[in-house]
């Protein structure tokens, strides 16, 4: 569907030569929801409006569909683009036009016939659940409400692709969760594929089937969205997992406690998939001479499964500490020793 190889973006400044983007190749499947997160500065924003030549790589190709879209100009390039709809940060609406006529308005540059283009809009102010406020300006909106006739304008040429830039940083987390939603009931209903990019692992976390990490202008990291969270493995992708799977003051909680206690051993169990709603602890208790406590733990839920962390601080003899920690790595639990009381425990 979409394939960037060895995409290279350099911009001359007075300050000097910048490479926002250095090699980067990617591949992203029809139908799924793809997200490429990182911190400001990282590229990501310069990469995704090079996926409709809004921003020309300076070395690479960008293949959509079969087409080469860095080899098109002209009428070709904008027959390619209306096959790419995007959304952005901060609406980019018309402020004098209604919100029919937003939506209304890149069928009209299309040569849509009127009749044509007032059954679309109709169909798009239902999809995106903007029945009533057909008349209203944009001034008379929600953010909320703003980015769902962004998302519909996007969408009136039905395009195969729908950029995302950034799209909730400007909304608040319940309306961010209902524009998530409504992104996700898009793909479903017209296998559109989304590409977004974030600063956010909760927008990745709710509705990404993969996510690709940028720093630096490169993809550091990337994979399915569970397994990235399983297994992150460079700094940068620890710090985004954290973000949604340890509570904030996780460390120094922890912390505390490990340099207060010479007796205790404190482990950080970490559960994926179905091994999440087991009753782990009840065993624990009921099967070894232990003595548990629970220290801190978050759960949250990607779209391919559950994840979360556990911090639990252990009491007991060596031994029976070491056969329980035992048990728990038997049910598919990563066991992670932070504090290690009785050092015979690995």
């Amino acid at each position: 569907m979409i394939t960037l190889q060895n995409i290279n973006k350099i911009f001359q400044t007075k300050d000097g030569v910048v490479n926002a983007v250095n090699g980067v190749d990617l591949n992203i499947e029809k139908g799924e929801i793809f997200g490429i997160i990182g911190y400001s500065g990282a590229g990501k924003s310069t990469l995704i409006r090079m996926l409709n030549m809004l921003e020309r790589p300076t070395e690479g190709s960008v293949n959509i569909n079969g087409n080469q879209l860095t080899k098109l100009n002209g009428r070709k390039l904008r027959e390619a683009r209306q096959n790419i709809g995007m959304i952005f940060q901060h609406f980019n609406l018309l402020w004098s036009r209604t919100v029919r006529e937003n939506i209304s308005f890149p069928l009209e540059i299309s040569g849509f016939e009127k009749e044509e283009r007032e059954q679309r809009v109709s169909e798009l102010i239902q999809l995106v659940g903007l029945e009533g406020r057909g008349d209203s300006y944009p001034a008379q909106l929600s953010g909320g409400q703003k980015q769902r006739v962004g998302i519909a304008r996007a969408l009136a040429n039905k395009p195969d692709i729908l950029l995302c830039d950034e799209a909730t940083s400007a909304l608040d987390p319940k309306t961010t969760d209902s524009i998530l939603s409504l992104l996700v009931d898009i793909n479903q209903k017209l296998g559109l594929t989304i590409v977004l990019i974030t600063h956010e692992m909760h927008v990745i976390r709710k509705i990404c089937h993969r996510v690709a990490v940028m720093e630096d202008g490169r993809i550091v990291e990337q994979g399915p969205v569970l397994e990235v969270f399983k297994t992150p493995k460079q700094r940068i992708t620890k710090e985004f997992v954290k973000q949604v799977t340890e509570p904030e003051e996780t460390d120094e909680t922890i912390q505390h406690l490990v340099n207060g206690s010479d007796t205790n051993t404190v482990v950080k169990l970490t559960f994926v998939g179905g091994s999440t709603e087991r009753p782990l602890i009840t065993e624990l208790i009921r099967s070894f001479n232990v003595s548990v406590n629970i220290l801190q733990g978050k759960i949250s839920q990607t779209r391919d499964g559950a994840y979360g962390t556990l911090f639990i601080q252990f009491e007991g003899d060596p031994g029976e500490l070491e056969r329980a920690i035992q048990f728990i790595t038997e049910q598919d639990v990563e066991v992670e020793v932070i504090n290690n009381a009785n050092k015979s425990i690995s």
